[in-house]
């Protein structure tokens, strides 16, 4: 009996991995002999780093960079035959500032231009970059800067643009949003990263100046396009500036590690996330592993800390869609990892497919 389990991560609570060795232990003992394929998933944000490298191979590199509150850190990256996989969390991620210091206006995404400066400096040319979970609505200045105070001192991005024009920028996200507007990075994201209404409405200002500057700089505007939004607008720095293209992440995930070819002869799927309702519908990376089993008519359970619009989830492909907690517990206890592990392995043990 084969099964694939290609679990999410429940973003602040376990890593993608974590989730899907929770899974693997409850299949194994409801079915000691099954044959357990156990994938790191990720569409470009939390633990997007993990799970590229172990679909392409590669190592990581450890870099002294700065993260969103401009104090000193050590980031990793990876680097495989001359690609850089660059998760910018890892520089600039909300979960690096504890929720009494972040600074939405203050936070910048410096760090990911050190990373990226660094990478080039190791001989990349070509570098996927996962777009998502930053603490930063900065538009990508921040990286900008960043990328240029590694590269060439007290200089500006024409100086360096001759060095840059040369590199492939791939930016794997989730995210279509606009850089500003009501649906734009601000708007939509900032307020899960603290910032109050009037906050939002500064940091909105501020991105469509950037874009309207930038605009008259290049003769050209790419603030409007999809996924110039992500990871508080760093997808539009990077698309604008370093003429990026932005991909669906599970997509370019799933292409890189065969995921059709892996799921050949398997009996069934398990995938999840922390909270899963109709969004999930909207290309969110269950729906796509649900859609890329339902092809080869595999079934695919969900799994979930929250669950909403059950029915839904169930009309669009899902064999089932089943909450890990038990009604009323308290959300802190939920989020504890341990206990999520635990109610994985619980669930999946229970499923009736045995």
């Amino acid at each position: 009996m084969k099964y694939i389990v290609a679990i999410d991560s429940f973003k602040g609570c376990l890593t993608s991995k974590e989730a899907g060795q929770a899974a693997a232990e409850g299949l194994r003992k409801g079915q000691p002999e099954a044959d357990i394929l156990q994938l790191t998933v990720s569409d470009g944000g939390e633990g997007m780093l993990d799970a590229f490298l172990e679909a392409i191979g590669g190592e990581k590199r450890e870099v002294l960079a700065h993260d969103a509150m401009m104090r000193p850190i050590t980031a990793e990256y990876g680097i495989h035959r001359g690609t850089a996989i660059i998760e910018v969390a890892k520089a600039c991620g909300l979960t690096l500032i504890a929720p009494e210091e972040r600074d939405t206006y203050k936070a910048t995404s410096f760090g990911v231009g050190e990373l990226v400066a660094d990478a080039i400096k190791q001989g990349c040319d070509k570098f996927i970059i996962g777009l998502g979970g930053t603490a930063t609505t900065d538009g990508g200045t921040g990286m900008l800067h960043g990328l240029i105070e590694r590269l060439k001192p007290k200089a500006n991005f024409d100086d360096i643009r001759d060095q840059v024009d040369k590199l492939q920028f791939t930016l794997a996200t989730d995210v279509d949003q606009p850089l500003y507007g009501e649906n734009g990075a601000a708007k939509v994201f900032a307020p899960q990263k603290g910032a109050s209404p009037a906050m939002v409405e500064r940091l909105d200002k501020r991105l469509r100046l950037f874009a309207d500057m930038s605009a008259k700089h290049f003769g050209y505007d790419r603030s409007q396009q999809p996924g110039a939004g992500a990871a508080g607008g760093l997808g539009y720095a990077f698309m604008q500036y370093l003429q990026a293209t932005c991909v669906s992440g599970a997509d370019l995930l799933f292409d890189l590690m065969h995921f059709d070819e892996k799921l050949h002869d398997a009996r069934l799927v398990i995938t999840g996330e922390g909270s899963a309702d109709r969004q999930t519908l909207m290309g969110k990376l269950p729906y796509k592993v649900m859609k890329k089993a339902q092809a080869q008519d595999i079934p695919t359970i969900l799994l979930a800390g929250k669950i909403a619009n059950h029915d839904e989830l169930l009309a669009t492909g899902f064999k089932d869609a089943i909450c890990i907690n038990d009604s009323g517990t308290p959300l802190e206890e939920a989020m504890k990892s341990e206990n999520a592990k635990r109610n994985i392995c619980k669930t999946v043990a229970g499923l009736n497919i045995f």
